[in-house]
Formats: C-alpha cells, sequence, structure tokens
C-alpha cells in the first residue's frame, strides 16, 4: 500500500484527511513542518499533502527544504490550503509543488489527484526501467564488436533528427531514438572470429555476418511493446537498399518500412565518421558527400534530404556525444 504523508497544525484537517485516505493509503501524519521533513527522511513516503499555512516553518519553506534534500526531493508535493489566488499557486509550483487541492476538501477529488500523481510516479519508473533494458540490449549486440565509443547512442540521435525533419510526431520521433540503438542486437549471435576480424571478410564469413539481421529481430520480435516491435522491425531491415540491392530479403523503395530507411542513413553516416581498428574516421565533409551519392541508390532521396536538412543538428549532437 503507498504511504501518503499528510502535514497540517489543525488537527480537525489531519483526522479530516485520516478518515480520506484510511482505506486506500498508508498514512504518516506531522502537525509541523520541521515534523516533516524527519518523517520524510524516515518513512519515505510515495506523496506528501501539506498544508502552507503553518506557524514557523510554512508550507513553501517546508516544501523548499525537501526538494534541497537528496534523500526527499524526488517525492511529489501536493499542496492542501484555502490559498486560492494565482499568485499562490505559481509560487507553490516554483518551490516544487506538483498540484493544489483546495480547502474545504472534498473526498473524491482528493483521492483521484493522489491517485493520479502516483500512477504518473508509476509511469516515470517503468519508462525508466524500459530505457534501461534498452540500453543494456544495445550494449549486448555490440559486446564482442569491436566498436568503440557511444555508437549507437550517437546513432539515435541522428535518427531521431531525421525523423523529425521527415515529419514524424514528436512520439514517433522518441520511438525511433529508442528503438534505433537496438539495430545490431543480432551481432551477439555472429562468432568473435567474424566481429572481430580485422581483415576484410570472406564471401562465406559476410554470408553469416549478414545474418546478424535476422537474428536480432527474432529477439527483439518477441514483444508486443511498439518500441519493441520497431526495434525487430529496423534490425531486420537497416541493410536494405533503396535501389532493391540490400539483405536480408532485398526490398525496394517504399517496400523498405521508413524506420529502417531513416537509420541506414544515420548507421552509414555515423560508421563512416567513426574510427575503426580496420580504418580511419572520415571528415564529416565527405561523409556527408557520401551520404548524398548514396541517394536514390542505397538511400531514399527523401530521406537525404532531411538529413542534409537536419545537419546542423546531427553535428551538435556529434559533438555532445563525442565528448562524452
Amino acid at each position: 500500500m503507498k504511504k501518503v504523508l499528510v502535514v497540517d497544525d489543525d488537527p480537525t484537517n489531519l483526522q479530516v484527511l485520516r478518515q480520506v485516505l484510511r482505506h486506500d493509503f498508508e498514512t504518516i501524519f506531522a502537525n509541523s513542518g520541521a515534523k516533516c521533513l524527519e518523517l520524510a527522511s524516515k518513512y519515505q513516503p510515495d506523496i506528501i499533502l501539506l498544508d502552507v499555512m503553518m506557524p514557523d516553518m510554512d508550507g513553501y519553506q517546508t516544501c523548499c527544504a525537501l526538494k534541497a534534500n537528496s534523500q526527499t526531493e524526488k517525492i511529489p508535493v501536493i499542496f492542501v490550503t484555502a490559498l486560492s489566488e494565482v499568485g499562490d499557486e505559481t509560487r507553490g509550483f516554483d518551490v516544487g509543488a506538483v498540484d493544489y487541492i483546495l480547502k474545504p476538501i472534498c473526498a473524491p477529488i482528493v483521492i483521484r489527484r493522489v491517485k493520479n500523481h502516483l500512477s504518473l510516479i508509476r509511469a516515470k519508473e517503468l519508462e525508466a526501467s524500459h530505457r534501461e533494458a534498452i540500453f543494456m540490449l544495445g550494449d549486448a549486440g555490440h559486446y564482442n564488436d569491436n566498436d568503440t565509443g557511444v555508437h549507437i547512442w550517437r546513432m539515435a540521435s541522428y535518427a531521431k533528427a531525421i525523423s523529425k525533419s521527415y515529419g514524424w510526431s514528436s512520439d514517433e520521433q522518441t520511438l525511433i531514438e529508442l528503438a534505433a540503438p537496438l539495430h545490431d542486437t543480432g551481432k551477439i549471435g555472429i562468432p568473435d572470429s567474424i566481429l572481430k576480424a580485422k581483415r576484410s571478410l570472406t564471401p562465406e564469413e559476410w554470408e553469416i555476418m549478414k545474418t546478424h539481421s535476422e537474428i536480432g529481430a527474432r529477439i527483439l520480435s518477441k514483444s508486443h511493446s511498439p518500441m519493441f516491435k520497431m526495434a525487430a522491425e529496423i534490425a531486420l531491415y537497416h541493410h536494405e537498399r533503396w535501389d532493391g540491392t540490400g539483405y536480408p530479403e532485398g526490398l525496394k523503395g517504399a517496400e523498405i518500412p521508413e524506420s529502417a530507411r531513416i537509420v541506414a542513413v544515420a548507421d552509414v553516416f555515423d560508421a563512416l565518421t567513426m574510427e575503426r581498428p580496420y580504418k580511419s574516421a572520415w571528415p564529416v565533409e565527405k561523409a556527408v558527400e557520401e551520404i548524398q551519392k548514396g541517394s536514390g541508390s542505397h538511400f531514399e532521396p527523401r530521406v537525404v534530404e532531411c538529413f542534409m536538412s537536419s545537419l546542423s543538428e546531427i553535428l551538435d549532437a556529434k559533438k555532445c556525444w563525442d565528448s562524452e
């Protein structure tokens, strides 16, 4: 059961909130700002309902102190107050509160507001876990590879910038930024002798290397998440070419999913400008020329146009990631 810390200097108000919350939450009570700080550190409540008008330390001061403490800074605070002026609410948000509930309280509203904010916390926790899983899978795909630095994360930033210029929505841009780092997940199934070869691969070895796209898609397609579905799509098709000469299926033109068309440009540009054991990093100007030369053959012309129009943003991302 989620813990709610209720803070009010009026015993009647504490009793009212006790009755409102007792069936849905574990409740802790404090009658002053100082006691709130003590109990918040000790019990780590999931949310705090905080009165504003209190003697000695008012709600604003208490909230500031909570946010200044690393142990309590992330606990959401909802002010419960009779103050209703716009300036009062603005000040509350400025010191870190997430919401206001006006007195006299309405029980259903209190319950709904608390549950809504706890749901937001849960969503953020799930998103953080999702991102951690993506980072681990992305690293796993390159664990035995000779890639260095932050190739997969840098390339994901490029893909997001291109997708924005391509006209994708904000949510779609976020999806491709999260999905793109998993494009080479299938390399986990390729032998070290091939992945780490500091020479050109033999025709037989190259055929084995190409299976990484299908291996990655099989791994990633086991999830029904939209992000992992896109990741599986990218893993399978990011080596297809606009003219139909790519692999694994030899798709041509619009048969290739948009996500894979975008990642293909981002991936090649990053690979060209990255130093590898068997090659030096290309100058940015030369790599850009190579992308432009590939328009209509390797790459969709429109994606190349979007790459060029977002080049400034891409180079800013490159500079940022290269400093990591």
